[in-house]
């Protein structure tokens, strides 16, 4: 049996046995994920297949996606033995013509109307909106890095072919952590990962039993009908993607079958109003603590900024592409971890499967390891740039064993293949390796299955999506500790002999993935929910954990193994509170601190800010971004005249209330606090524009040099913060700032809707004498019913 044919059967006997199985382990073909927990599965499969025999007449067959194995099995085989496209697509051909023949179709229910559906103008039917049209079902979950792998696949699907075309893509997001299945949650990701078809929330994993779906990423390709016609297990099949679909389109446009009808696209993002940061995925700072590095990874651009916020630097964005050369020109695909020393700073490049070297002296961007292409090797050796990676989700800096120079090893968590590598900056030595040439990029730990797999040799370990790394180069721990995000398990290498430790999470079961939750304790006992980052404390010996799906920040205790809550509510939103155990977050990736301990900046990834927690004050604010062309200047500049005309205009029944007056100093950063509570049996009109906007006078029109004039307003439940920095140069010892907003707001009956607005007007005495870095201000208000 040549080697093809036999990968070929293998995969399709991982698809079998897991339809049979479902278990909470990696298929052997590594590129997909199974569903829920072998108890879970069973019920679930149980309900379905009930509900199947109480649905009299249905059109579907009792055996889900199995129906199709016979006959696809076939078409596989057959098309091993295909030398020509001619003959694939003659094969594909008259695989639908014996398909669209049989007695019965094996059809995809109706999705629910009940369902929640993204980036649609309203719930799409299958059976009406989508007849006439070739469907592609994707089946995935936004922490997966193997459904990641095939967005690229869609995206270029899509854009080959339209709903003109008669092709349609829906995701079908159904969800392995209780996290995913929130629908602001998906929302944030469909933006994350730029999502343009429409994206149905199938949280109760409805649509997944009824066909007996079993891995993430799997691809259902239906016919005009709703029939099903072929299935795509896991990722890296792009040629049969785009095959079978092609073959499909033109087999029923022959049969006069496809219908050319627009669908009711309507995309979320073109809703968003313009934000500092976008999807901010990591953070660090330098030696110095003067400057910090920030991966604003949904602006594919990386930004280099003093502590304040002042930018220094821009590279790339605000479009994903893949260059080199002068910071104006260079691009970045969804960039992630970030490590700097000196002027020197390294990225992984996430989407790219790149990793980048950034010069501050030369302004110059180069790529260091990858080819920018995804890479299936999982043992390397090769010269960085010539080593084809997978998704590295992360940087640091380490030592070799044998190195003359610190810092002379980049150790990469390389989520895409479930591994820790190593990059060579200078010659030198791994734990239990030999001796390597500058340059090279190598495996150090991870067999690249999919596990929760601690072991002495770090090769038969098994790491599941590594996402973020830290290092603890002082005894005893002289370690790497890895946010492993799947297994949702802290983990520890060590750097004299590599061997793999469990910290805290997960379970002992290597194969078990599911051992999650929000639980404070000590080992296997304290339960994460999908861990992005991790941060070192040197002056504490502690351990912080961004601990995403949870929406806290964690503190281990490494030497205790003790895992206890430090700031957050477990809530997602976005409230800077008197302390850290009442302020929130949303899916924090990734986070840093300072060298003398002080403070800790926290990438709050789907609030798209940076947090600031002062570990000694225990006072948690936000990192105002400030552009760096409206900090020295001395005459406000005529092109936000446009900006600042188009802000909204408030009724006349606004009051107007009338602020202590604050005394500041030039540079000094304020934050604006507002909570605005709605009348009872009131809610917020969430489609209207509802926003905040700050103005000034004319004569103090200065003060708004380089401001974020306007944001929006999403939850009047949770304070909104509005950052302001008076400009360096002030122009008057006195001066005026007017912070407004504007909400539409409804009787939960929806019997009335009404518009209503508030003024603050904030006197602002401007001395030479500094005031401390950050003031915040309080802005409450009362709405009353009319």
């Amino acid at each position: 049996m040549s080697g093809g044919k036999k990968k070929v059967v293998l995969n399709l006997l991982d698809w079998t046995g897991d339809l049979a199985r479902s278990f909470p382990h990696e298929c052997a073909s590594a590129n997909c994920k199974t569903f829920l927990s072998r108890a879970e599965c069973a019920t679930a499969n149980r309900k379905a297949s009930k509900q199947r025999r109480a649905r009299q007449g249905g059109a579907m067959a009792a055996d889900g996606l199995a129906g199709l194995l016979p006959a696809q099995t076939q078409l596989e085989y057959a098309l091993l033995d295909a030398d020509t496209a001619q003959e694939k697509e003659n094969l594909v051909y008259q695989y639908l013509k014996k398909m669209d023949g049989r007695e019965r179709d094996l059809t995809v229910p109706e999705l629910g109307g009940d369902l929640q559906w993204l980036n649609t103008e309203g719930p799409i039917s299958l059976h009406k909106d989508l007849c006439g049209k070739v469907v592609v079902l994707d089946f995935f979950t936004y922490c997966c890095i193997n459904c990641l792998h095939l967005l690229p696949d869609l995206h270029e699907l899509e854009h080959q072919y339209s709903d003109k075309d008669g092709l349609v893509i829906i995701g079908v997001h159904s969800a392995k952590f209780p996290n995913e299945k929130v629908l602001d949650n998906i929302k944030s990701a469909v933006l994350r990962y730029d999502i343009g078809h429409p994206v149905v929330n199938d949280a109760d994993a409805t649509l997944w039993h009824e066909l007996e779906v079993s891995c993430w990423p799997t691809l259902v390709i239906l016919g005009p009908r709703g029939n099903m016609l072929f299935s795509l297990v896991g990722e890296g099949h792009k040629e049969k993607l785009f095959l079978f679909t092609s073959i499909a389109l033109k087999f029923y446009k022959d049969r006069g079958q496809i219908k050319d009808n627009n669908i009711g696209i309507k995309l979320y993002k073109d809703s968003l109003p313009p934000s500092p940061l976008l999807f901010p995925g990591k953070v660090t700072v330098d030696k110095s603590g003067e400057r910090l590095v920030i991966a604003d990874t949904g602006h594919h651009r990386i930004l280099v900024t003093l502590k304040n916020g002042q930018i220094l630097h821009t590279i790339g964005g605000p479009n994903s592409g893949r260059k080199d050369g002068r910071f104006s020109e260079a691009a970045f695909n969804s960039p992630q971890g970030v490590a700097i020393k000196n002027n020197v700073i390294y990225v992984a490049d996430t989407e790219n499967h790149l990793i980048r070297k950034i010069d501050l002296e030369l302004e110059i961007v180069t790529t260091v390891a990858g080819i920018g292409i995804q890479g299936v090797d999982k043992e390397g050796g090769a010269k960085g740039e010539e080593q084809p990676i997978s998704s590295p989700w992360d940087v640091v800096f380490g030592s070799s064993v044998s190195g003359t120079q610190e810092d002379d090893v980049l150790w990469i968590a390389m989520a895409g293949i479930h591994q820790v590598w190593a990059l060579m900056l200078e010659g030198g030595k791994l734990p239990k390796g030999s001796d390597l040439k500058k340059g090279v990029c190598l495996r150090f730990a991870g067999s690249g299955n999919e596990e929760n797999r601690n072991n002495a040799y770090p090769h038969k370990a098994g790491f599941a999506q590594p996402s973020g790394l830290s290092l603890a180069s002082e005894e005893p721990w002289n370690c790497l500790f890895v946010a492993d995000s799947e297994s949702s398990t802290v983990r520890m290498i060590s750097l004299k002999d590599g061997a793999v430790k469990h910290l805290v999470g997960g379970e002992r079961d290597p194969l078990n993935l599911f051992a999650f939750g929000d639980v404070d304790g000590a080992g296997i006992n304290a339960k994460l929910q999908h861990p992005l980052g991790v941060t070192w404390d040197k002056k504490r010996k502690l351990l912080y954990v961004a601990d995403s799906y949870n929406h806290k920040i964690k503190v281990v205790d490494p030497k205790m193994k003790n895992c206890a809550t430090l700031a957050g509510t477990g809530e997602a939103s976005n409230v800077l509170g008197s302390s850290f155990t009442q302020s929130t977050f949303n899916e924090p990736g990734g986070l840093c601190i300072e060298e003398n301990g002080r403070l800790m900046y926290v990438a709050d990834t789907n609030n798209h800010q940076i947090k600031v927690l002062d570990l000694e004050t225990k006072i948690l604010s936000m990192l105002p971004i400030l552009n760096p062309e409206t900090r020295d200047v001395t005459d406000h500049p005529s092109v936000q005249k446009d900006q600042i005309a188009n802000l909204p205009k408030l009724p006349k029944s606004a009051p107007n209330i009338q602020l202590p007056s604050l005394s500041a100093a030039p540079g000094q950063t304020i934050q604006f606090l507002l909570k605005l509570t709605l009348p009872p049996d009131s809610k917020l009109n969430e489609e209207a524009p509802n926003a905040w906007f700050i103005t000034a006078e004319d004569n103090n029109a200065w003060l708004l040099q380089g401001q974020y004039l306007s944001g929006e307003i999403k939850d009047v439940s949770c304070q909104t913060v509005i950052p302001f920095q008076l400009p360096r140069v002030c122009l008057s010892a006195e001066a005026v700032l007017a912070i407004k907003a504007c909400l539409y707001y409804c009787s939960k009956d929806s019997s009335a809707c009404m518009m209503k607005g508030i003024s603050f007007n904030q006197p602002l005495q401007i001395g030479s004498t500094n005031q401390g870095s950050l003031t915040q201000v309080e802005l409450t208000h009362s709405f009353i019913t009319n």
